[in-house]
């Protein structure tokens, strides 16, 4: 696995760190639950870092949805 850098995880995530925390752990979570992996890694790589890959790679994304009013 590469080097991620923070920045390169906020322009993912609407420049938001709470966002991007959110979508980390949500995404994290699933792949610990079993989850297929969206990129090729070592077998002995944990959940949070498989997750912060694949959103750097583009493979899992931020989406926006409507408020309510």
């Amino acid at each position: 696995m590469r080097e991620i850098f923070r920045e390169e995880l906020l322009d993912r995530a609407d420049f938001s760190i709470y966002k991007l925390v959110m979508l980390v752990t949500k995404r994290a979570l699933e792949i610990a639950e079993g989850a297929p992996k969206l990129i090729d890694v070592d077998l002995d790589a944990k959940p949070i870092s498989i997750a912060m890959n694949e959103i750097a790679e583009g493979k899992v994304k931020y989406k926006k949805t409507k408020e309510k009013a």
